[in-house]
């Protein structure tokens, strides 16, 4: 598969503070990429090198196989960019701002800018000085997706935009995605990461923690168990079950645990032996991945 944007050994240096340590990171054509970390991680260091807007300290970075130094200018015709907190020409409507953006790109679908400005609820003749942060988004969001362009790298994008312009702009960061584009999306919304990403990437005081599809960080990671059985439950023996607890509940008792995968068959006889009436399982959500994938490298 073909590696549209890969970042390798990449450092940032603002004086004593090391925003990027060595970074390294590839995304394949066609992915949607998402990437997590607090404020401060240095998501958005990452993305303004891509962008050539920094120089990073040492380190290389490419988007589509061209060098973001050395060919900057032929770059950002095929790369969107949508920032979390977007700047436009004040005196200009928003419809005027839209034509602006895609012209810097020289390759626009006009039908799909339409259908864009329909979608996101936007009214063009309004000048942008009057547009709220919201609506600002959606002028760059609707110049992005209607943007002939090969690359979308998307900052928090849906900053000041409410719960149905969110599912509108997941429904066409998906299609981006059908068509063949790549998308590096840095966003607070798990839930958004959840339902778009094909894998994610977890940063941390500018180092990657862990990459890969949400199925393999949750086949590293614990299983939430809620059962009924009838009788006490022994457990308290399994390597790879945490957080039990135990409590009478409808004449039985109620279990509930986290095991990891390599636990799962032991645990399972063992609430067999117990009785078991109930029993559901589920994975971890994003957030506690990411939750817990951020706490492990607080540790020593």
């Amino acid at each position: 598969m073909t590696t549209a944007i890969a970042v390798d050994e990449l450092t940032k240096d603002y004086g004593r503070r090391r925003a990027l340590d060595r970074l390294t990171l590839a995304v394949p054509a066609g992915e949607v990429y998402g990437f997590l970390g607090p404020n401060g991680a240095g998501k958005t260091t990452t993305l303004r090198i891509l962008l050539d807007l920094l120089r990073p300290t040492s380190g290389r970075a490419t988007v589509l196989g061209l060098d973001v130094q050395r060919d900057a200018l032929p770059l950002h015709r095929r790369i969107a960019y949508v920032p979390g907190d977007v700047a436009l020409w004040p005196q200009l409507t928003g419809g005027q701002a839209i034509d602006v953006l895609l012209a810097l790109h020289g390759r626009s679908d006009q039908k799909r800018r339409e259908e864009l400005v329909e979608a996101f609820q936007l009214d063009p003749t309004v000048r942008c000085r009057a547009y709220s942060t919201g609506n600002r988004q959606k002028v760059a969001l609707v110049a992005a997706f209607a943007a002939e362009a090969d690359v979308l790298i998307l900052d928090e994008p849906t900053s000041g935009l409410d719960p149905l312009m969110e599912a509108v702009f997941r429904r066409h960061l998906v299609a981006a995605r059908d068509e063949g584009r790549t998308v590096l999306l840095s966003s607070h919304i798990l839930g958004e990461v959840e339902t778009t990403c094909d894998r994610v990437g977890i940063i941390r005081a500018g180092r990657l923690v862990e990459t890969g599809t949400l199925d393999e960080l949750r086949h590293l990671s614990e299983y939430t168990v809620d059962a009924e059985v009838g009788h006490p439950p022994e457990l308290g023996g399994i390597a790879g079950v945490s957080d039990l607890v135990v409590a009478p509940a409808n004449g039985g008792y109620r279990v509930r645990c986290r095991v990891r995968p390599e636990a799962t068959a032991d645990l399972l006889a063992a609430l067999a032996r117990a009785g078991v009436r109930t029993l559901s399982s589920r994975p971890p959500t994003l957030e506690e991945l990411f939750l817990r994938y951020y706490d492990a490298a607080e540790t020593p």
